[in-house]
């Protein structure tokens, strides 16, 4: 068996950067059919919680530690968001034009890429697909400041919190990555085709089992 060996030539592996966010809208049925891309995305910042130990005691030892429930939630940064997602944020559109605060908060889904770079190809070497569902906006601050002579343009926030999908098999998930320099690059197609659309089919998220379905081979 051949001995470890660090940094070699193209294993310099980092990740950076958010593209190609989409956001999903669910159907009565909770089907996430309605793809809308969210330009202006700057950052999204993933943050699990919970899978905290508790210890348990017997015998004056230290017996052993049970694990809360893991969450996942996050920060989703912009410039600005697409109009259909008033409706995630408490906001409702009676007429063009014309916004009403304060209203009820829709779920919705996610997704968008990150890029995986390494020390040959840079950032052109892959990228990861983040998939989110089960989302939820809270209320987040507009802070609108006058312009002067150094402006800069509004960044929106929104902290999110998830209800996690069934996942055949496995614990429900509310996150479900995608790398695409490992998997195949016609179930990679496949799969993208259904998030961002074709001439004749909306773009739609996929649930859990159906992604994994798709990678699952011949």
């Amino acid at each position: 068996m051949a001995p470890l060996t660090w940094d070699q030539v193209g294993e310099r592996l980092y990740e950076t950067g958010v593209d190609h966010g989409v956001l999903y809208l669910p159907d009565q049925t909770g089907v996430y059919n309605t793809g809308v891309a969210w330009n202006g995305l700057t950052t999204v910042t993933e943050s699990p919680s919970g899978a905290e130990p508790n210890a348990q005691y017997a015998d004056n030892i230290k017996y052993l530690n049970l694990i809360s429930a893991e969450e996942f939630g996050a920060t989703i940064e912009a410039f600005t968001y697409p109009d259909e997602f008033a409706e995630c944020d408490g906001t409702a559109l009676p007429n063009p034009g014309v916004a009403v605060g304060q209203q009820g908060r829709k779920q919705f889904g996610l997704s968008y890429r990150s890029r995986v770079g390494n020390d040959i190809d840079g950032t052109e070497h892959g990228y990861k697909l983040h998939l989110v569902y089960g989302c939820q906006a809270a209320p987040s601050e507009k802070a609108y400041a006058t312009i002067n002579d150094s402006p800069e343009a509004i960044a929106f926030s929104w902290d999110v919190t998830t209800t996690p999908a069934p996942v055949t098999g496995m614990k429900p998930t509310s996150l479900i990555v995608v790398d695409s320099t490992v998997v195949d690059p016609a179930d990679l197609l496949a799969l993208e085709n259904l998030l961002y659309g074709q001439a004749a089919t909306p773009a739609a998220l996929p649930t859990p089992d159906a992604v994994i379905a798709l990678f699952a081979g011949p």
